[in-house]
Order: C-alpha cells, then structure tokens, then sequence
C-alpha cells in the first residue's frame, strides 16, 4: 500500500477504473461520469482520475477553462450527476507516459484480449505522487505490445486496483473495447471477487453481511472510515466467512459486494477483527511469533521471528464473464509465502491460543 491515498485509492479494490477515452495524439480526455463518482466535487472527482496531478494542479486547469462540463466551465466546487460529460485538457501539466520497466510479473493467465497477474506485495498498480518508479503498470508496458488506454497512459491496461501491499489475482486489457467490456461488468457488480485475510480476534458471528457507508477521514487524508449515511459517504458491503478460527485469531473468506477504497480493511477493524500487520489501520506494521505467544520469550531481533511484514490481505480469486467469448471464467493465486507461513504457524499453535 502506501501512506498516500493516490496509491491506495482501490481495494481493497476499488470498482473498475473510470471511463476514459485518451487520444495517444490529442491531450483532451474525455470522460463519462459514472454512478459511483454522483455526487462528488469536480476537483475531487479529477484528483481520482488523474493521480499524477495535485488537486491545486487540477484547479488551476479548472479556472483556466481546461475543463468542459456538458460543453460548459464549470467551477472546481460543481456536485457531478450520473452521465455527465466532461472534456479534460491538461496540456499544462500532463506528463509523458510510464516509462517500461523490467520488472518480473507473475502471469496466472494470458489470451488474446486479456492477462491475469498474481500482483506481489510492495508495488503499486501506477504511478502516483511518490511513486513514479517499480509501479505494475511500468512493468506491464515492458512485457506486453497492446495495453488498453482507456483509463489514460498512466495506467495502461489498468481495469480495477489492489492496494500495494496486498497481492493476488488482478485483471489486465490488451485492448479499449474489451478494458470497457469487463469494467462494465464491474460497474453492474457482476464481477466476483474474494479475499482470504489473517484477522486478530474471531468474529461473534461465523459468517454475516457488513453493511455501512465509508468516506475519507477527516484529520488523515489517506484513511477511510466508517460514517454516517449523506455527503460524500458511500455504500460499501461486505461478505465475511470466518474459514478457521484460532482462539485469538481468525483466517476469513471476504467477499465484497462493492469496491470502496481499503473497504475490507476498513470493515474487519469495524467489527473488531483488524487485520494483522495493517499499519495504515492497526498501527502495527508486522506480526512476529513473539506477538503471538509472548511466553515464548523469543527475542525480538530472532531473524525468525517476524512472520509477516505487510497486511495479511489476498485477492485469492476472480471470477467474469470472458468479455469475447461470454463464458465464465474464474482465476485463483496462490497464499504468497508470508501470508502461508503466518497460517501454518497459527496452526501449529491452535490449541494453546484457545486456552
């Protein structure tokens, strides 16, 4: 993940990216705003759209007159309506595109229209202020010719996110029509997506729905919180099955229903279960066995002590319709070695955490 809410503005993915159609030789973009951004401030919808630009950046273009709504200006303060039009000049500050980077990529599956990647923890989808460098996006631009550039040429391919430090399955388009296709079929919800979570503590309730409203937080710009219904809250619900219980911990199956930012790592703090390692959230920035079983007495500075150094979060598996063929296609990644190296070690001390 990362300490900026420009790297993090997915997940625990947030919905498919944002309609865009980008001209590779005009610098006007043009938008259709989707039901999810109703309600939201022009300035704000543009700094989602575009994190490469500070939002002052974006109100700069805004008052200079870079930005058409439904063929009109408008101010940076304007409340979007489902459908609206906006035409996107940033000649003034754009940037050029990702440069390629030879980074490794692991591919779970690759055809004709699409890729699917198990992403790795420590990396950021695309670029965003302070992370220009090592993003998936750089890595994609060097590994594959035909990217889709519907959502801009700073995410090429991009359909939906996961924050950085959380690996596992992430759906990639080779090509605009089909990158518009499956970001439908995120928009209308039909996308299935689940997580598999370390949580400290087990839920009263071995499987239930969170339902709440979420917006940014107040005094940390790149916290969600849990808030009352109105302003610029939204809708975020959330599946949650507790697969194995271990006294004072829980492994959980987590399938959300919608995609708000950090939306079930905002959900498992909510109902008590944070999970582990999560520092953004818990304030803890790693799980060690000393943690765990303190009676062990193992010395903190033990080389293996430290089970796992990054929120235990997994996007484990992904399920769509093919976007040419239709069929169903379903794509699962494997428990990275940290998060299965957490598990094991839980297990093999179950019975005594139940004590």
């Amino acid at each position: 993940m990362t300490e900026d809410l420009s790297q993090e503005i997915s997940e625990d993915d947030e919905d498919a990216s944002v309609t865009a159609e980008a001209s590779g030789v005009s610098e006007s973009v043009d938008v259709t705003v989707e039901s999810r951004a109703h309600g939201w401030r022009l300035d704000h919808y543009l700094s989602r759209l575009f994190p490469n630009h500070s939002r002052s950046q974006l109100q700069r273009i805004i008052e200079a007159g870079g930005v058409q709504l439904n063929g009109l200006a408008p101010r940076a303060s304007r409340r979007l309506r489902v459908n609206d039009r906006l035409q996107v000049q940033l000649t003034d500050c754009e940037r050029p595109g990702i440069e390629p980077e030879n980074l490794p990529i692991d591919i779970i599956y690759e055809d004709d229209v699409i890729v699917v990647v198990n992403k790795a923890a420590n990396m950021v989808v695309h670029p965003g202020r302070g992370s220009s460098r090592g993003t998936l996006a750089a890595a994609l631009q060097f590994h594959f010719n035909n990217l889709s550039d519907v959502a801009g040429r700073h995410r090429p391919g991009i359909v939906h996110r996961l924050d950085r430090d959380t690996t596992g399955v992430i759906l990639i388009a080779k090509d605009n029509q089909v990158h518009q296709k499956i970001a439908a079929q995120f928009e209308k919800r039909e996308v299935r997506k689940e997580y598999r979570a370390i949580v400290r503590g087990v839920p009263e309730l071995a499987s239930d729905y969170i339902r709440t409203f979420m917006c940014t937080h107040p005094r940390v710009r790149e916290k969600m919180m849990v808030c009352p219904e109105g302003g610029n809250a939204r809708e975020a619900v959330t599946f949650y099955k507790t697969a194995e219980s271990f006294g004072r911990y829980a492994l959980m199956d987590l399938h959300p229903r919608t995609g708000r930012t950090h939306q079930l790592r905002v959900h498992m703090q909510h109902i008590a279960t944070p999970i582990v390692a999560d520092k953004l959230y818990t304030g803890s920035s790693e799980l060690r066995k000393s943690e765990i079983r303190p009676e062990l007495r193992l010395p903190s500075a033990a080389p293996d002590d430290v089970l796992i150094s990054r929120q235990a979060l997994h996007a484990f598996r992904l399920t769509i319709r093919h976007p040419v063929s239709g069929a169903e296609m379903q794509f699962e990644a494997p428990l990275p070695e940290d998060f299965q190296r957490t598990l094991d070690y839980l297990r093999s001390i179950s019975d005594s955490l139940r004590r």
